[in-house]
C-alpha cells in the first residue's frame, strides 16, 4: 500500500517497536493525526482467548467517561407505551415491521445502534442474518435488548460502546475523537480496559492482554505496553 507524505512522516517522529505508557501512546496519536478533519481515535486489544469456542467470547458495552465524539443515530423496534417511551427519550426512529421491510426492500440502514423490546425480537428476527454481520443485531449482554428503552437510549447517546472480540480475537473500539485531548481520551481508554478485564472468560489461559494498539482514523498505530492495565 502507498503511503502519503504526512503518513510516513508521523512514523519516523516515534518508534513503532516501543511499548508506550497509556498517556504517551495516545499523546503521539494526536500527534500523528494531521488529517484536515477531528480524526477518530481508535483501540485495538488483542486478547489471549479462542474466539471459536462458545465460553471464550468477550461482549458487552460500557459508557466512555467522555462519550465518543458522535452522538449515534438509534432505531428502536418497540410497540404501544415502550414505542411512545423511546420517541420521548430522544430515539431516532421507533417503529416495527415498516422498518423491517424497509432494511430488506430498501437496503436501508441510516442508524447506528439499533434497540428492540423483547416482545419484538420475534420482529427483528426476520432481519437477523442483515444485522448481525454489521453487528446492529439487538443483545442483551450489549444491553440493547431491554424493556428500559428510555434507559437504553439514553445511555446510548452519553457514549456507550459495544465491543465484541472478532474471530482473529480482537476487538476494536473507538474512544473519542482527536479534539478531545489526551486526559480525556485516558479516561475513555481505561474505562475500557477495566471492562475488558473483567469480561475476561473463565476458560481463558495464559496471557489475557496480548496487545494494545492505539491510532488515529489517517495515523499509524502506536504500541501501548499491556502490563499497565492488569489490576
Amino acid at each position: 500500500m502507498k503511503r502519503g507524505k504526512k503518513y510516513l512522516d508521523s512514523i519516523k517522529s516515534y518508534d513503532k517497536s516501543v511499548l508506550y505508557d497509556p498517556a504517551d501512546a495516545l499523546q503521539i496519536a494526536i500527534d500523528t493525526a494531521k488529517a484536515n478533519f477531528d480524526e477518530t481515535i481508535e483501540v485495538s486489544v488483542r486478547l489471549g482467548v479462542d474466539p471459536r469456542h462458545a465460553d471464550q467470547q468477550v461482549r458487552g458495552a460500557l459508557v466512555l467517561p467522555h462519550g465518543t465524539g458522535k452522538t449515534p443515530r438509534v432505531l428502536v423496534f418497540a410497540k404501544g407505551a415502550s414505542a411512545r417511551e423511546a420517541e420521548e427519550a430522544g430515539a431516532d426512529y421507533v417503529g416495527g415491521d415498516e422498518y423491517v421491510e424497509k432494511i430488506k426492500n430498501e437496503n436501508w440502514f441510516e442508524f447506528d445502534v439499533c434497540v428492540a423490546t423483547p416482545d419484538m425480537m420475534g420482529v427483528v428476527g426476520k432481519i437477523g442474518r442483515v444485522l448481525g454481520p454489521k453487528g446492529l443485531m439487538p443483545n442483551p449482554k450489549s444491553g440493547t435488548v431491554t424493556k428500559e428503552v428510555a434507559k437504553a437510549i439514553k445511555d446510548i447517546k452519553a457514549g456507550k460502546v459495544e465491543y465484541r472480540v472478532d474471530k482473529t480475537a480482537i476487538v476494536h473500539v473507538i474512544i473519542g475523537k482527536k479534539s478531545f485531548g489526551k486526559e480525556k481520551l485516558l479516561d475513555n481508554l481505561n474505562a475500557l480496559m477495566e471492562a475488558l478485564i473483567k469480561a475476561k472468560p473463565a476458560a481463558a489461559k495464559g496471557t489475557y492482554l496480548k496487545s494494545v494498539v492505539v491510532s488515529s482514523t489517517m495515523g499509524p498505530g502506536v504500541k501501548i505496553n499491556p502490563t499497565r492495565f492488569i489490576m
